[in-house]
């Protein structure tokens, strides 16, 4: 994601924690430093920091240092209020259970997709992903949709500017061609990937106006499993959206 401006000690910060979430385990000081590649001295006077308000604590015998539940407890309490995801998310999970497929609700941030909502399959084999992942416009079904949601213009000027990796064989590389693309989804009525991000993997979206923010939601799972439903699962997803906007007006 973009950014005209970072502020040093805010992204140090959110590195902390994201260490703990990819290490799940006590650490001691220099393992965050290395993991953070930062000096010791910086991540001395962090962690001296964060302890002091509570978000971390020392486990005096090994000398190591976890996030206490302050963190859990006030993202809880934030999400249980949230305007937003507090009106949605059954409605999330009620489209979950009836596709039986990974729903994933997310909002533009300049020329990328950012997840903030992800209600898992339990199936086993299961398209997976986190909050706050980031994914490309072009390569993404929720990127196509929010593509979609823009004024035709304001959607050419955005294909020109945007970063064409390619992800996969299938992944589309053209500005030409992205746009041909979203154009024949919002005449369709929804959008679609197949195999363009993640191999093996389809994913139906639909653009929605959440609290008169535009958003997306997508159903994605496996191939074998979706193709052969993907017009009853855009229904579905149709339905959802149109009880979510009711629902956040």
């Amino acid at each position: 994601m973009e950014t005209k401006k970072r502020v040093k000690a805010a992204d140090r910060t959110l590195d902390l924690f994201e260490v703990f979430r990819r290490e799940m385990r006590p650490m001691s000081l220099s393992e965050i430093a290395a993991a953070m590649e930062i000096p010791v001295s910086s991540c001395h006077g962090l962690v001296n920091t964060l302890m002091s308000r509570g978000y971390l604590s020392q486990l005096a015998a090994q000398r190591t240092y976890y996030p206490t539940r302050l963190l859990y407890e006030l993202g809880g309490h934030l999400v249980a209020h949230d305007p937003v995801l507090s009106r949605v998310t059954p409605i999330l999970e009620a489209l979950r259970d009836k596709t039986g497929e990974t729903v994933v609700l997310a909002r533009r941030q300049d020329r990328l997709v950012q997840y903030i909502h992800v209600i898992e399959s339990s199936e086993v084999i299961r398209y997976s992903a986190k909050v706050a992942d980031l994914r490309s416009l072009h390569s993404s079904a929720l990127g196509k949709a929010l593509l979609g949601a823009l004024e035709v213009q304001v959607r050419s000027e955005l294909a020109e500017r945007l970063v064409y990796e390619k992800v996969t064989s299938n992944t589309i590389v053209s500005p030409r061609r992205l746009l041909a693309d979203v154009a024949a989804g919002e005449a369709r009525g929804w959008h679609m990937t197949r195999g363009e991000s993640v191999v093996d993997v389809q994913a139906v979206a639909k653009s929605t106006l959440l609290g008169f923010d535009p958003h997306a939601v997508a159903i994605a799972g496996p191939l074998s499993r979706m193709e052969p439903l993907i017009e009853k699962h855009a229904r579905s997803l149709a339905s959802a959206c149109a009880e979510m906007e009711v629902a956040t007006r």
